[in-house]
């Protein structure tokens, strides 16, 4: 028969932390870090969308079945993330209209599916942040086949705990650990700030390889003869 292996809800992060890391943009953290990033083909189904993070909690679901996602949704809290790993599943969409409707109302900061969504237009209109692997007319039923909620899960070739902090916006999606999470906020927001400093500057005209010392660096190496040309 199969089984349900059901784990208990992780520990939510402080809404301090996650107040910090949505101020910073998933490509500050690129800037930082090499792992965690997901690939490229788990995209935000708002094509807008602003930085959402939460804390982890994940969902291995059988290629046909929402079983156990239907379960889930009643133990979401306000700040969880969902991950749902679809186990290698690209056909049958899991999330559409009701699914978005029910974990909108749960306070949820969004899902993440290594699989395809449906009904998108209905997930825009609740105002869900989603990210997946773009969408299918083919959706999973209740068949009761089994899966695994708060339970280690891969998603976008990524490894994900429950409890990770998860940070998604237009350009995708990152894992971090929790323990690092509070000092790679600290960073991204410095940069950012410096970011902002640098656009001023282009602003009023400067040019980026003079404001990055690149003509310097670059000149320096090809030598006096470069400077007479």
């Amino acid at each position: 028969m199969p089984e349900f292996r059901v784990e208990p809800m992780p520990t939510s992060a402080s809404s301090g932390l996650l107040e910090e890391l949505e101020k910073i943009e998933t490509a500050s953290v690129g800037h930082l870090r090499y792992t965690g990033f997901m690939d490229g083909g788990v995209l935000p189904v708002d094509r807008g969308q602003r930085a959402r993070v939460g804390t982890a909690v994940t969902l291995a679901l059988p290629a046909m079945c929402s079983t156990l996602l239907h379960y889930a949704l009643s133990h979401l809290r306000p700040g969880d993330m969902l991950v749902i790993d679809r186990l290698g599943d690209t056909r049958h969409a899991c999330l559409g209209g009701a699914v978005a409707r029910a974990a909108k109302q749960a306070g949820i900061a969004g899902v993440v599916i290594d699989g395809p969504c449906t009904d998108v237009a209905e997930i825009l209109n609740e105002g869900l942040p989603v990210w997946c692997r773009g969408v299918s007319a083919v959706t999973t039923r209740q068949l009761d086949l089994g899966g695994t909620f708060n339970r280690p899960v891969a998603c976008g070739g990524v490894p994900v705990l429950p409890g990770d902090i998860v940070l998604a916006d237009a350009s995708g999606v990152v894992v971090l650990p929790p323990d690092e999470a509070a000092e790679i906020a600290a960073v991204c927001i410095a940069r950012e700030a410096r970011v902002a400093r640098t656009m001023e500057r282009l602003a009023r005209g400067e040019k980026l390889g003079d404001i990055t010392r690149a003509v310097e660096k670059v000149s320096a190496r090809l030598g006096p003869a470069a400077s007479n040309e």
